[in-house]
This record gives C-alpha cells, structure tokens and sequence, in this order.
C-alpha cells in the first residue's frame, strides 16, 4: 500500500469514526402531544432514558396524532406515548388488528411498539351529574332522544374516525349543535352550563374532580387505548439500551395511578417532570431529579427563541417581498398573479400550513419561520406596490428629463418616495409574525406560544398570562421600533 492509498484509508476510517462517534452521542429525541397525561409519560420515558446513561431531549406538547406520527417516521422523535386505539383507527386505518398484532403491521413503517404499560385510557362521553339525572340519560344511546344537546368535542375528537364521525354514525345522534374545541377547555364550558355533552379521556382526573356522569356506550363504539410506546426500529440498533430502558414502563402503569398522577398535575399544580419521578422513584426506585425552571429564566428564554423566530421570519420575508413588490408595481399583468399569490397564501390557517410543512422542514424552528415568511409576504409586497404605484407622474417624468436610467429612477428616485408605505408595510408583518409565531409551540419551536399552550392545558392563568403579556409587550416594542425609523429616515412631509 503506498503513502497516498494509506492516507485515504487512515482519513476514511477517521471519517467513519467520526460520524459513529456523532450518531452515538446524538440524544434520544421523546415526544409527547398536547395532553397532560401524554406529558407525564413523555417525562417518565426521558427519566428512564437518563438513568440508562443517555443524553435525552423531550419534546413536549406537539399537537395532536398526526404531528406525532410524521415526526417518528421522519426520524424528528425516535419514541413517543400512544393508545393502541389511535393505532388501530388513525395511524393503521380501521385496522382490526389485536394488540399482539400490531408490532407486525408496524415493521413495516420501520416502527416498534412496546407491550402495553398497564392502563386503558378510552374515549366516553360526560354529563353534570345534575343534568344527567335530571334527563334521565345514562346511556350514550339515550342522547338520541334529545337532539337540542349543546355537544362540544375536543378537537382531535371531531375529524377521529373513532371519534364523533363514527360516533353520530354507530348511535345514529341527530345533533346540530355540535362543536370543536380545546379538550381542556370543554371541562370549563361544562362547568359554566355551555356544553351539555363532552368527550372524555377514562383516565382524566376532573371526572372526579367535577363529579361528572360517565354515559354508557352502551354500543361498545370505542375501542380499547391501552397505552404502548412507539419506537423507531432503527432507535433499537442504534441504541438498543434505549429500548430496553423503555420497556421498563410494560405492565408498570394501572389506571389509578395514571389518573392520580393526572390529578397531581392538573388540580394540584406539580410540574410533569416531578409527578413522573416521583412514580418511577416508588416503582423502580430511581432517583432523578427534576428541575424546575424560574419565571424568569422560561421568560428570558422564551424571549430568545420568540425573537430568533421573528427577526430571522422577517429578514427572509423582506429579502422575497420586496422584489416581488417591485415586479408587481412594473409588470401589472404579472402583479395581480403575484398579489393573488401573496393574499392565497395569508388566507390558509395558521395550523393547517404548520402541519403541511412539517414533512418538508421537520419539527422545531425552521417549519415555523417558514410558516412565518410565507405569512409576512403579503402586507410587504402589498404596500411595495402601492408606494410604487402612488408617486406621481410629474415626478416620474421629471426624471425621465434628467435622463435617468431604470435602475437610477428606481433606486434614488421611487423607492425613496415609496418607502413610508414599504416601511408601513414591514411593521404589519413585524406585528403578525409576533403573534403568530406563538403557534410555533405546537410543532416544538419554543417561543412565548409554549407557556400559553401549557397555561391553557392545565388551567393555569398565570401561565397564559406568562406567555400572552410578553407577546403583546413585544408587539407594542416593535410598533415603536418601526416609530422610531420612520422618524430617522423619512422627511417629516412624506410620513403618513
């Protein structure tokens, strides 16, 4: 072997070695959806992965099924905590598999899934026990017989097939007034006397807590949730002690004590990541520690994240807005495709786009800044079009008297006049990123949305308030930024 072939086998090997060594050391990334009991789990598995000797990253609160699901088979999360219910109907399709069966019809989307952790979290229907009593409804098959029931579902719960599709099909309901919501949200309008009929999760802990009438159903449409934890198999070859530690949970959860741990979490205000080890502590006795962050310090970090999401969002909607405008205003056949473009595109639901762009740029910060630019586009190229569109003839022949080029008019002529609309314009979409970036929370990009979304599940203003209060600070801030420019750059006689 001569000098130059030993060098490129010594500097592939290191390469080798390199990229093994980086696999190796890369976290174990858990996810969990935007429920308490899917947060406790998701903290239990991350606790278990840190006694086992792994680096471990949670990713909390990331929607619903469907968020999850793409996320593990992109490889964004290698495990999170399902219902083997949610298998069969959502991720399988109305697959009849038993629960023996299922691991083989997952192989084949490069997915595991443990045995179950020893608890049954199924769907039901809930009344006030006074309404309950006072209409004679004990059954799900009873709500047939009074059709004016205000129902309010949870959102998930309204598109499941296993959910009120299949519900108001399997009992025949002929309810009108049914609507979406927050789950968390339903216990409070059932409390106030705005919903009469909500779904429930088995396990929730305010079942108790609102002395609420479970219905029968009586038509056994619900299927059995026992709770299982889905895995990547390729987690399983690169870290196999990452699945062994997550077997751990098999057979180890009964239903009283998930829903004391739910309780613990939801109406006595302990943090997730101490509810679940203080269970693993009495389980397996394994000491973790869970670390609870200041106010301060989720504020200070939080702002960080927030302002990374909207300045880099901003800075990527001006760098395409602006030429954009620009060819607008010169090419107006061209200009309405492109104005139509931009005002599509603001009208598509802030969730729905977050979700689309998942499979393209993953969990995390890049799918919500590019949600984020595409929502910044329109006001930019709008008001481009119009400062460009608005400057007077006169002054547009006088520079053509000077001999001008196009470029030259453009630069230090029109943009100039245009530019208190430009600047109007940039503040708007300043102003939307600020608040929409707060849905980033739901995919795992941080931000002041992760406090609302969490205050919002565990009924905690504070928390709401802990999020919401810096938005709107921020957005007043930017407001006055914006102020502030136009007052340095523009002439007193062209502000608006």
């Amino acid at each position: 072997m001569n000098r130059w072939s030993a060098c490129v086998v010594l500097s592939s090997l290191g390469l080798a070695l390199c990229v093994a060594g980086t696999a190796e050391a890369a976290p174990v990334r858990v996810g969990s959806k935007a429920f308490t009991e899917s947060v406790i789990l998701g903290e239990m598995m991350s606790h278990l992965l840190k006694d086992a000797g792994l680096e471990v990253e949670h990713r909390r609160e990331l929607g619903g099924t469907r968020i999850l699901w793409s996320a593990l088979l992109s490889g964004e999360i290698d495990a999170y905590p399902e219902y083997t219910g949610t298998i069969r109907q959502e991720i399988l399709a109305g697959s009849e598999a038993k629960s023996s069966e299922l691991a083989d019809e997952l192989v084949r989307f490069g997915i595991g899934v443990t045995q179950p952790l020893g608890f049954n979290n199924t769907y039901a229907l809930g009344m006030r026990r006074s309404r309950s009593e006072e209409l004679g409804i004990r059954e799900t098959s009873q709500l047939t017989q009074h059709p004016t029931l205000a129902l309010r579902f949870g959102n998930e719960f309204m598109d499941r097939k296993d959910g009120w599709p299949g519900l108001r099909e399997r009992y025949g309901l002929p309810h009108k007034n049914v609507r979406g919501l927050d789950h968390d949200l339903a216990y409070r309008g059932l409390e106030a006397g705005d919903a009469d009929v909500i779904d429930l999760y088995t396990t929730d802990a305010e079942i108790a807590f609102y002395d609420l009438a479970v219905l029968a159903d009586d038509k056994q449409h619900f299927p059995a949730y026992q709770a299982v934890i889905l895995y990547r198999l390729e987690l399983a070859q690169r870290v196999p002690t990452a699945v062994t530690a997550l077997r751990r949970l098999e057979g180890a959860i009964d239903a009283p004590s998930m829903i004391g741990m739910n309780a613990a979490v939801k109406l006595e205000g302990q943090a997730e990541g101490a509810v679940a080890a203080s269970f693993l502590a009495e389980q397996f006795a394994i000491k973790t520690e869970a670390v609870e962050d200041s106010v301060l310090s989720r504020v200070w970090r939080a702002t960080k994240e927030h302002l990374s999401l909207v300045g880099i969002a901003l800075a990527l909607s001006l760098l395409i807005a602006l030429p954009s405008g620009i060819a607008a205003a010169k090419m107006p056949r061209f200009g309405r495709v492109i104005l139509g473009l931009a005002g599509i595109l603001q009208t598509i639901p802030s969730l729905a786009l977050l979700v689309v762009l998942i499979p393209v740029f993953g969990l995390g910060k890049q799918t919500a800044i590019a949600a984020l630019v595409l929502y910044g586009l329109l006001p930019i190229v709008r008001s481009t079009f119009v400062g460009l569109t608005s400057i007077p003839s006169a002054m547009r022949e006088s520079a053509l008297a000077l001999g001008m080029t196009a470029r030259s008019r453009l630069w230090r002529v029109e943009l100039p006049l245009a530019l208190p609309s430009i600047l109007s314009g940039v503040q708007t979409s300043a102003v939307i990123a600020v608040g929409t970036a707060t849905l980033g929370a739901l995919i795992g990009a941080g931000g002041y949305g992760q406090a609302i979304l969490t205050g919002v599940r565990l009924d905690r203003t504070s928390l709401i308030l802990e999020g919401a209060l810096p938005s709107a600070l921020l957005a007043l801030a930017v407001q006055g930024l914006f102020e502030l420019i136009e007052r340095l750059i523009v002439p007193s006689e062209r502000r608006g």
